[in-house]
């Protein structure tokens, strides 16, 4: 049985999606199979890996409201054992559109809920909102990673993704975890890069990961080339940092 993790943090800018791509990619070539779902409308999972949102003909978009096979909208990357549903701006309008739809906090679990069998993580990138797409992804997962940046508001909003998650674990998904707090980010230089650590680490002790996403070059210019940064540079601060994290994850799942 796959695990399916969210990615999620209301505040733009923390590093989300360059964490899905990685994390997915490093997972992958540790030999497990991941299946990385694109629930943001800004579609840059999707690009980042490789595809071209203008050529796909179905994403997870097609998936919620018109119900199409999800088997339909899955693409392969350039990564062995790595597969995407890439989404689509038509996602902005979803929200709207499943309003009247029954059970619509449950859609993409029940979308998802097949492919538990034939993969054995299944990341969601959230887009930036806490909007009904997000409550979909936090619904269907077993546990949500939280990005958290090096910088001085990085703790402001998470309360209130805190509380958002409970209310979720209370009346849609009892089983919903916090799988950890992932500090993004990183400049161990910045003396305030060492306070934020310091206090994200003081109030959720142990569920900040011990690995830390470091600011990095290499990391930052992989997507514009359609990789993950484990092919763009193998030897790059940002490939050990996420090879690393995959490795956490692994073990944690034991």
């Amino acid at each position: 049985m796959g695990k399916i993790i969210a990615l999620a943090n209301q505040k733009g800018g923390v590093g989300k999606t360059t964490t899905s791509m990685n994390l997915a990619a490093s997972l992958a070539t540790l030999e497990k199979k991941v299946l990385l779902i694109d629930a943001d409308p800004q579609a840059n999972a999707s690009s980042g890996l490789g595809v071209d949102v203008s050529e796909i003909e179905s994403s997870i978009y097609e998936c919620i409201i018109d119900d199409i096979d999800i088997h339909n909208a899955i693409y392969t990357t350039d990564i062995d054992g790595l597969d995407i549903v890439p989404s689509h701006i038509d996602l902005v309008g979803a929200e709207i559109e499943m309003l009247n739809l029954p059970n619509r906090e449950k859609i993409l679990s029940n979308v998802l809920s097949p492919l538990k069998q034939e993969y054995d993580y299944i990341l969601i990138d959230c887009s930036p909102s806490l909007g009904l797409i997000t409550v979909n992804a936090l619904t269907a997962a077993d546990s949500v990673i939280i990005p958290v940046q090096c910088e001085y508001f990085a703790l402001e909003g998470i309360s209130k993704l805190l509380n958002t998650i409970k209310i979720i674990k209370s009346k849609l998904n009892p089983s919903l975890e916090i799988e950890g707090f992932l500090l993004t980010m990183y400049d161990s230089r910045l003396r305030l890069a060492n306070q934020i650590y310091d206090e994200v680490k003081r109030h959720f002790q142990e569920l900040v990961f011990k690995t830390v996403i470091q600011r990095n070059v290499r990391l930052s210019e992989a997507p514009s080339h359609g990789l993950p940064v484990i092919l763009y540079d193998t030897d790059s601060t940002g490939t050990k940092n996420h090879l690393a994290l995959a490795k956490e994850i692994i073990e944690k799942s034991k």
